[in-house]
């Protein structure tokens, strides 16, 4: 895959009604803080081009980024932000799942988990919400670079055992920092498009 062109096309906000796109949609969800602009960024080849926050919870939109006029990274809100009142996250939680729900275009969708730790309740959660709407989630296990070589196998059989995933499903270590794993990524989009 060669990223030629990128550009935020659409920003959809808690009262926006969603869009009709004519584009294969890529969605990407997972809580705050765990690397999913980084990651955007990372597959855009972009430095900045997914906001990137020190503050967790900083998207609250729904981010669509064309993609060489071929397909789109959605970007849905960070969940979990333990901050954020009850009502706000209310709000994410069902502009999230009207986005699973109502896509038409929606052909895989990314969860992201840090490498580090066993998925938390809302990770899970957003696992089976992903299930319960007929999608297959991707794992992207993140922040790679913080753990030994020798422990990656360990941590993603605690992430599949924790999520309580499905037999065969794809655990895809990265790295924002070195971006290892971006190849596997690519693959795995390139594949999907052909399909």
């Amino acid at each position: 895959m060669v990223i030629k062109n990128v550009n935020l096309e659409i920003v959809c906000g808690v009262t926006s009604k969603l869009p009709d796109t004519h584009l294969v949609e890529f969605a990407f969800a997972g809580k705050s803080n765990v690397g999913k602009s980084s990651l955007i960024n990372g597959l855009m080849n972009r430095k900045a081009f997914a906001r990137t926050s020190g503050k967790p919870g900083k998207t609250q939109t729904i981010n669509y980024y064309n993609i060489n006029e071929q397909m789109y990274f959605v970007d849905l809100p960070g969940y979990g932000y333990a901050t954020a009142n009850i009502e706000v996250k209310a709000q994410w939680g069902k502009m999230i799942e009207d986005y699973l729900h109502q896509s038409k275009m929606l052909k895989a969708v990314f969860l992201l988990v840090d490498i580090r730790h066993a998925p938390s309740d809302n990770d899970c959660v957003m696992y089976d919400w992903i299930v319960s709407r007929g999608y297959k989630p991707i794992i992207i296990a993140t922040k790679l670079d913080k753990i030994k070589r020798s422990q990656i196998a360990k941590q993603t059989k605690l992430i599949c055992d924790t999520l309580q995933a499905e037999e065969g499903t794809v655990v895809l270590p990265y790295s924002a920092l070195t971006k290892q794993g971006r190849d596997d990524i690519y693959a795995l989009l390139d594949e999907m498009l052909e399909g």
